[in-house]
């Protein structure tokens, strides 16, 4: 317990020295998690009667443990306090050594782009290129995801690209679940700060750790969930699609959907 209170100290989340029952969201039993509780898909929050969906969007995404969870409320579950960019990377520091990422990465890579962007892209980890400048998404696969932000009327400074650990996974593995459950509330913070209209996973990395799910991200791909104050939307990531080209045609559909919902023009590929 006094590991974690540092940890959360280190975040800037301390003190916090109150108690109180767990929330309920609507359709959330009392046994759920709060992280749960902060995921709602689009169609079950809407107050008015949904226009009808095509039979893909009527599949549910069961939330799992996926990350380790506290007992009673979670460290991370509030917001924090006048907030920035600045000061989670700060609170990161230039030096992070919280898990066993950092024996063998070079740079922290932190994250890109507005800090008032209305989409914000999210994937795994950074790779080789990345670790040595500093800035996600900037090898081949950094190169095709600029690509399609192009085709969506878009420039790189118009979004925000981070990813859910910011230390290079040896080889370009996975993030292990102890790792992301590590550096995901950074993660977190960094949403909550920016607050943008559309958050875009890349993977299926991404689209569990906010999801808090373990299925694949072919179960849930092109649909939109509620996730604290913003839309939230799954698709390939594009390093799967450097080797699945065909794939390419389902992600223009998924960047489609974002555009109507930011009021970009639509436009053919």
């Amino acid at each position: 317990m006094e590991a974690w209170l540092r940890y959360a100290d280190d975040l800037g989340l301390s003190p916090f020295c109150f108690d109180r029952a767990p929330r309920s969201a609507p359709g959330v039993s009392s046994g759920s998690t709060a992280a749960e509780a902060e995921v709602i898909p689009v169609r079950a929050a809407a107050t008015a009667p949904p226009a009808p969906a095509p039979p893909s969007a009527s599949r549910p995404v069961a939330a799992s443990s996926f990350l380790p969870t506290l007992t009673g409320a979670s460290l991370f579950e509030e917001r924090v306090d006048n907030d920035t960019l600045e000061r989670i990377r700060s609170d990161i520091g230039p030096d992070c050594s919280r898990c066993k990422l950092h024996k063998a990465r070079k740079n922290i890579v932190f994250g890109v782009g507005s800090p008032r962007a209305e989409l914000v892209f999210v994937g795994e980890g950074p790779g080789h290129d990345e670790d040595v400048q500093g800035e996600p998404f900037v090898g081949r696969a950094g190169k095709l995801l600029t690509q399609m932000i192009e085709a969506m009327g878009l420039r790189r400074p118009d979004v925000y690209i981070c990813n859910v650990v910011k230390c290079r996974p040896p080889e370009n593995r996975l993030p292990e679940k102890d790792e992301i459950a590590t550096c995901s509330p950074y993660l977190i913070r960094q949403l909550d700060v920016i607050k943008p209209k559309v958050i875009c996973c890349l993977g299926a990395c991404a689209a569990q750790t906010l999801l808090n799910t373990t299925q694949g991200i072919s179960r849930y791909r092109g649909e939109w969930f509620d996730y604290r104050g913003a839309k939230l939307i799954a698709t390939y990531h594009p390093a799967y699609l450097l080797r699945n080209p065909p794939a390419k045609s389902e992600v223009w559909k998924d960047l489609q959907k974002i555009m109507a919902v930011l009021d970009l023009p639509l436009k053919r590929r």
